[in-house]
């Protein structure tokens, strides 16, 4: 399992939204699947690290779903063009050449896609 954090537990202890559930869910699916992942609380959410670089972090606004932002780091990198990555999944939509979001509308939606997003976060971390 991936390293818990007391800060992300506080975090979520104190969180009000209609998704706090499927957000516990994929916090724990998603540190249950790599020892390599930890998190922290970056831009107001829960953030998983990859050898010490931001890779994946929740967006909770607006609260009538829940986001999960892939990127590469906390700042642009150069070689962005020259990025690729497979999504065999299909729940990514692209926001910049190597930065892209999937979206919950609901948590039937974040139980039907646990797996799959536990395999892409696994397959982008690693990208």
């Amino acid at each position: 399992m991936g390293s818990r954090s007391s800060d992300v537990d506080r975090f979520m202890a104190a969180l009000d939204h209609p998704l706090k559930d499927g957000v516990e869910q994929l916090r724990t699916a998603i540190l249950a699947s790599n020892t390599d992942i930890s998190e922290h609380v970056k831009w107001n959410a829960p953030s998983f690290r990859y050898d010490g670089e931001d890779r994946v972090t929740f967006r909770l606004r607006p609260r009538d779903q829940l986001q999960l932002i892939f990127h590469r780091g906390a700042k642009v990198r150069g070689d962005g063009a020259d990025f690729a990555f497979d999504d065999p999944t299909g729940l990514l939509t692209w926001l910049a050449p190597d930065r892209a979001v999937v979206t919950f509308p609901d948590l039937d939606t974040v139980r039907a896609q646990e797996g799959a997003l536990v395999s892409l976060v696994n397959a982008w971390v690693r990208a």
